[in-house]
């Protein structure tokens, strides 16, 4: 499902205004000033909130675009805590697989200390 990227910096302001700091972005044809010590991560950020707002639109055929910004915005959170629950998950089975080893390297250097 090609999603058309709609967040673009407007030729008429500049990416990178060094007094204000604030970047000029389109998201769902709809223009914010954004501002932040980071340009270019301002436009990644908006440009995936205009993907999601365009692809819940396709999907749902909703044309009320601040339902289609609560949705969207949900479709992000959900992604967010399945990935942070993969995260913790991963840090969890991390953790038990170090005190596993930890615990082999005991016992091999105790043998050893027995044995020596």
């Amino acid at each position: 499902m090609g999603v058309l990227i709609m967040a673009t910096v407007t030729k008429d302001s500049t990416l990178k205004d060094t007094q204000s700091g604030s970047v000029r972005v389109e998201i769902f044809d709809q223009a914010y000033n954004l501002r932040g010590s980071d340009p270019e991560y301002i436009l990644k950020l908006a440009e995936y909130v205009d993907a999601k707002m365009r692809a819940v639109a396709e999907a749902t055929n909703t044309i009320d675009t601040v339902r289609l910004a609560v949705l969207a915005a949900l479709n992000i959170a959900d992604e967010y805590h399945l990935l942070k629950k993969r995260q913790d998950t991963g840090t969890t089975d991390y953790e038990k697989r170090a005190h596993l080893l930890v615990r082999a390297l005991d016992e091999v250097l105790q043998e050893n200390r027995k044995a020596g």
